[in-house]
């Protein structure tokens, strides 16, 4: 039975920052840099997160700023940026290709330029690799800079290569322009970083320690988008649920973030990602209180085993997580669960993968998102003995994926014959007539109707259950 390493404090927690009050301070655009890039075109290829989502729009909206308009494709772009991942060996790989893939344009269109942002450029081995063999790009920058971009690219454009990373981060810069993705959706950080060094998760090492932003102005954010007519907002952290622990005020907690943005007039209020140590009862009784606040939770578990939670500085255990589910569910009876599951974690054996079916079992969960053990580079366990063949590793993931789907379906069925509110989103690429959306429960909808209802609320009644989406009959016009 191979046995997982104790994590060891001088690594773990050396590189843990201490929790400071985080410096705040309003975007400007530098001095002679409005329009410099008039008429250009860009193309933004995003990897990876919500968190990534959201800084490709602040992207796109600093380069609108600098005259910067959108490139039909990657070909015939005079700027193509790329928004990196670091959280998998597999997204980094897909980032290398395209980055000699897209070095056939750029020999044919010269004056292009190529950027790569985001979290990879965070790794000093990644930035190596760019300085060495990828001489196409022009600008590497990091997560703590991204606002930056307009000046970096200047310098680009009179042909200087531009490396820029921070490994410190700095201000909380409020107002950066943003090129939202449609009218009635919005991503809205609340905080930015990570101080929970899971022993798999490079995050803390990419994106810095945990910053809130001022409640003020996520209510402002917030309640200006209402008015805008944005009906859903998703607020975004890497872990929601320690927002304000960095201030000195320790009421500024997320539930009581979450009060105050139930009472403005925006139609759904939606949060990703938590951490289950930090879930508090306080928490759980806000979201009780309904409204525009969703019946809908993400809480990833990742293990059912308490030794391999141990082993990924997890913080809890299952039956913990197990009586925090049912906490939430004695207080939100209709709330729908998903989670993340890791299977192949180093010194993962039979019985530990048990306990992770088993907990599934118990759970009740309607959705997961799986993965097979990633080791990434720099965190403690890229070090950890690892002999589970991949063969294994891969049957496992088979057996979880059946159990989750199981959930899936069961989740879905019982909503059949119920009214469901969708927020419609376009048309299913599942079939052309078919509008798409999301209920209020985050389960994807089809069913049939006008390009008009796109942006609104409708009523919907459920008719048919399927694993990944329900089917439905319009029952009452959007608003």
């Amino acid at each position: 039975m191979s046995k997982p390493e104790p994590i060891k404090p001088d690594l773990a927690q050396a590189r843990k920052r201490s929790k400071t009050a985080s410096a705040f301070c309003a975007y400007e655009l530098p001095a002679g840099l409005a329009g410099f890039a008039a008429g250009k075109t860009y193309l933004i290829d995003t990897y990876g997160c919500q968190a990534n989502e959201a800084d490709s729009e602040k992207i796109a909206g600093l380069l609108a700023t600098c005259g910067f308009v959108p490139a039909e494709d990657a070909e015939h772009a005079d700027l193509v940026v790329f928004n990196t991942c670091a959280i998998r060996q597999n997204a980094e790989n897909k980032v290398f290709g395209e980055l000699g893939r897209i070095k056939i344009y750029k020999e044919r269109h010269p004056g292009m330029k190529i950027a790569v942002g985001g979290c990879m450029p965070q790794e000093e081995a990644v930035v190596a690799k760019i300085l060495k063999t990828y001489d196409q790009v022009d600008v590497v920058f990091g997560t703590h800079n991204l606002h930056d971009l307009p000046a970096m690219l200047h310098r680009a454009y009179h042909d200087e290569r531009v490396v820029e990373v921070r490994s410190v981060e700095g201000d909380i810069v409020e107002n950066v322009p943003r090129r939202r993705q449609d009218g009635f959706r919005a991503w809205v950080s609340v905080m930015f970083g990570c101080d929970e060094f899971c022993t798999y998760c490079i995050v803390p090492y990419t994106r810095g320690k945990e910053r809130s932003r001022r409640p003020d102005d996520i209510v402002g954010e917030v309640d200006a988008l209402a008015r805008e007519g944005v009906r859903e907002v998703t607020l975004l952290g890497q872990n929601v649920n320690s927002y304000g622990l960095d201030f000195s005020d320790r009421h500024e907690t997320f539930a009581a973030l979450l009060e105050r943005l139930r009472l403005l007039p925006i139609e759904r209020i939606r949060f990703t990602t938590s951490h289950p140590k930090d879930f508090s009862d306080e928490l759980i009784g806000v979201l009780a209180k309904g409204g525009n606040l969703m019946p809908y939770v993400h809480l990833p578990v990742q293990s059912g085993s308490d030794r391999i939670l141990r082993a990924m500085n997890r913080k809890y255990g299952a039956a913990q997580y197990l009586a925090l589910l049912a906490r939430l569910r004695a207080a939100i009876p209709d709330v729908s669960v998903t989670t993340d599951l890791i299977v192949g974690f180093p010194g993962e054996t039979e019985e530990d993968f048990q306990m992770t079916l088993d907990l599934v079992a118990k759970a009740g969960f309607e959705g997961a998102y799986t993965f097979v053990f990633s080791p990434r580079s720099g965190t403690p366990a890229a070090g950890y003995l690892d002999d589970t063949p991949r063969a294994v590793k891969d049957e496992r993931l088979q057996r979880l994926n059946l159990a989750v789907n199981e959930g899936y379906l069961a989740g879905n069925r019982r909503f059949v014959g119920r009214i469901a509110k969708v927020l419609v989103e376009g048309r299913s690429t599942t079939g052309a007539k078919h509008l798409t959306g999301h209920t209020e429960h985050n389960k994807i909808l089809h069913f049939d109707g006008p390009d008009g209802l796109i942006g609104t609320v409708v009523d919907v009644l459920v008719t048919d259950a399927k694993t990944w989406s329900l089917g439905g009959e319009l029952i009452h016009l959007g608003r």
